[in-house]
């Protein structure tokens, strides 16, 4: 017993990292997709090709190299030293893991976001265009939240796949929740670690799944 409380503790001191690493990144990646959604679709044949670029690297590379090519990058290319670039108690590995994570992620939200936007009847437009609406208050107030329904269920996949790709941080020696269990397994020659921890990130996903099933329900007015 007391060695499972004792692995219970040090997992639970990895998910704090775990947990920082996943709401961080969908606070700046969610945000980040729908610019670069619109980037995506821009007329201007610049602005769309660079974004598009942008977009197949990030989904055409592993997330494990982004990661590594952002933390070393300030170092090998702008001889920035890495201790320079911490921010407040946070190390420049946790601030690189979180910018690498949201730069992948905000790709694929894009993607996401384009084609529910793109899925929009052009009758949406016109009618608002009737009543008077403006261009901003049509895509915010009638376009957008019928966009968020929609893409909702492939969002849902991208935050689940989220969780579990919060263990690639320990290519940057974070000591996130994975890393911690990998850790406790050698030191006590046993699997139990690696169990508990699955089951710490079965649970994290299903509390995912439950919150966003009732935001879809919620949100079955817009069908």
């Amino acid at each position: 017993m007391a060695d499972i409380a004792s692995t219970l503790s040090q997992l639970a001191g990895g998910l704090r990292f775990t947990l920082g690493i996943f709401f961080l990144t969908l606070l700046f990646s969610i945000p980040l997709g729908l610019l670069v959604a619109r980037g995506r679709m821009s007329k201007n044949k610049i602005v769309s090709g660079i974004i598009r670029v942008y977009i197949s690297i990030m989904r055409g590379t592993p997330l494990m190299l982004q990661l590594l090519l952002v933390y070393f990058g300030p170092y090998y290319i702008f001889a920035v030293k890495l201790s320079d670039l911490d921010v407040g108690p946070f190390k420049y590995r946790f601030v690189a893991t979180i910018i690498g994570f949201s730069l992948n992620y905000a790709a694929y939200f894009a993607e996401i976001f384009r084609g529910g936007i793109q899925s929009m009847p052009v009758g949406q437009y016109e009618a608002s265009q009737i009543l008077g609406f403006t261009r901003m208050q049509t895509y915010f107030r009638i376009i957008l939240p019928q966009v968020v329904k929609r893409v909702l269920p492939s969002v849902t996949n991208e935050v689940i796949t989220l969780v579990k790709d919060t263990s690639l941080a320990q290519v940057l020696a974070v000591t996130e929740m994975f890393t911690t269990a990998k850790n406790l397994a050698s030191a006590q020659v046993s699997v139990m670690p690696f169990i508990v921890a699955g089951v710490f990130y079965y649970v994290m996903n299903g509390v995912i799944e439950i919150v966003m099933n009732r935001a879809e329900k919620s949100m079955s007015y817009y069908s």
